[in-house]
């Protein structure tokens, strides 16, 4: 068994705490005495006064502010609290409340569904052979969406269809979802997780839980407990290139067949071909156009190099140059004349794509080794069939990579139970992209038709570990599903 090491090195990353170990947190706290302001007619509320005017002391050299303590509001207790609501998530928190846990659902975003939704994905990979809550949700994609959905029997989808999908299956299934609230802190007792910290315009609040579940992609409330992990090649901490998506309109798809993705892998070159013989120039150098429905399609033409998925001023720049170079090549397409004249853009993603951010470390590290040979694992959870996929880290083309990874092939292979499991806490659980693997096994089990399925097993273990009264750590893959 492979798993990742203890000791920090160039490329192991630790996150500071932004709350410490044993700090104790009490659900009891009184409802606040609502008074009037003496001054005015104002009902003032003191929860409100503590959020707005929060005292604090500016260091000397004005490069710190030291913020005063204050009392932070228990929002919610569940068995089972998921953060993030995006494709691991909602396998997550399906299955945990389907296991009979009461389950609480964290999302930062205005709607469930991460990149398929807010990220206008478009297309899920790796689906072949995945059951369960994986083929569920396919199968509701194609019944409620358009012909083109029902012919890719829902892995080609409407984002707005979706969204409505997973919205009605959580709140079928009893979820409590909390939106537009961002993870900021994880409290620890000891090494066990209890408790997560938000902000929203509600302010800053406290969730306890028995069992946590990080689904939030790049690892937050794992970096946030304490735990370690990888980010990058190894050898630095250059990730995959982000990409963003958008939706267009104003072309009729007979027109222009030989170039939507659907019609063949050959489409992409043909594609990339006609804007490079316009003087277009897309940073994506495999640009994707698919047909959602009616006249409307998805395009992926952008690549973001170099971008850290946890630096806000970084994405920010990163999603101004993508979105601006989206309406500029539409603006060139649309100078085409004939079948493109009347193309346009209908929306961007909200939400720029990430494929890489941190690497939690967990108590099985999937390696290139387990990619090349086909790892079979006994407490498998599902088996990956996507090939290994390193974009481009810069325009170069990867040149500063080594690519004899790619000389071994590539086999199915199983995601073991434990590489959902965090190593350095106890109580928490990762699926998606955040579990723990090496950057060339990331590339490949990345895709969100495998983080379903984790999020699925994820969410089956809190619920069940809660009922045996034993750490996830300490069970088997096999005592989850028999029992």
């Amino acid at each position: 068994m492979s798993s990742a090491s203890g000791n920090d090195g160039s490329s192991r990353r630790q996150f500071l705490r932004s709350t410490t170990g044993g700090l104790i947190v009490s659900s009891s706290l009184a409802a606040p005495e609502v008074r009037a302001d003496s001054k005015s007619d104002r009902i003032a509320s003191p929860i409100i006064g503590d959020v707005l005017r929060t005292s604090g002391t500016l260091a000397k050299d004005g490069k710190q502010l030291h913020e005063s303590g204050r009392n932070i509001p228990v929002a919610g207790k569940s068995d089972v609290l998921v953060c993030g609501g995006g494709p691991a998530g909602i396998g997550a928190a399906l299955a945990a409340a389907r296991a009979g846990a009461s389950v609480q659902l964290i999302e930062v975003a205005g709607c469930l569904g991460g990149v398929w939704t807010v990220g206008l994905l478009t297309k899920i990979l790796d689906t072949e052979n995945k059951t369960g809550i994986m083929q569920e949700l396919l199968a509701k994609f194609a019944e409620r969406g358009s012909s083109i959905a029902k012919q890719w029997k829902g892995t080609v989808y409407d984002p707005e269809i979706a969204k409505l999908v997973l919205e009605e299956l959580c709140v079928e299934a009893g979820i409590r979802i909390q939106l537009h609230t961002r993870l900021v802190g994880a409290v620890t007792d000891g090494k066990r997780v209890v408790a997560v910290l938000t902000e929203s315009k509600s302010g800053r609040q406290a969730w306890l839980a028995d069992r946590f579940v990080d689904c939030s992609g790049d690892g937050d409330l794992a970096a946030h407990a304490g735990c370690q992990f990888d980010v990058g090649t190894g050898a630095d901490c250059t990730c995959q290139p982000m990409s963003m998506l958008a939706l267009l309109t104003g072309v009729d798809p007979d027109a222009i067949g030989p170039f939507i993705r659907e019609s063949g892998s050959i489409a992409k070159r043909k594609l990339l071909k006609l804007m490079e013989d316009n003087g277009i120039s897309p940073s994506y150098r495999a640009p994707t156009l698919r047909h959602l429905h009616s006249g409307i399609y998805s395009i992926m033409t952008n690549h973001e190099y170099g971008v850290s998925a946890f630096d806000a001023g970084a994405i920010t720049e990163a999603t101004l140059r993508a979105r601006k170079e989206i309406h500029e090549i539409v603006e060139g397409m649309r100078k085409l004349g004939g079948a493109w004249k009347d193309l346009s853009v209908v929306a961007t993603a909200e939400q720029i794509g990430v494929r890489e951010g941190r690497r939690i470390r967990g108590r099985y590290e999937i390696t290139a080794e387990d990619v090349g040979k086909g790892l079979r694992h006994e407490e498998a959870v599902c088996r990956t069939r996507f090939p290994i996929d390193v974009h481009a880290l810069n325009k170069l083309g990867n040149k500063e990579v080594d690519r004899n990874f790619k000389s071994g092939g590539h086999k199915p292979y199983d995601i073991p139970y434990p590489s959902l499991v965090a190593a350095d806490v106890e109580g928490l659980l990762m699926a998606g992209r955040c579990i723990s693997g090496d950057f060339v096994a990331h590339s490949s089990y990345r895709v969100t038709g495998n983080s379903v399925p984790m999020g699925e097993a994820a969410g089956l273990a809190a619920a069940k570990s809660i009922k045996k009264g034993r750490m996830p750590h300490r069970l088997k893959w096999q005592e989850i599903v028999e029992g």
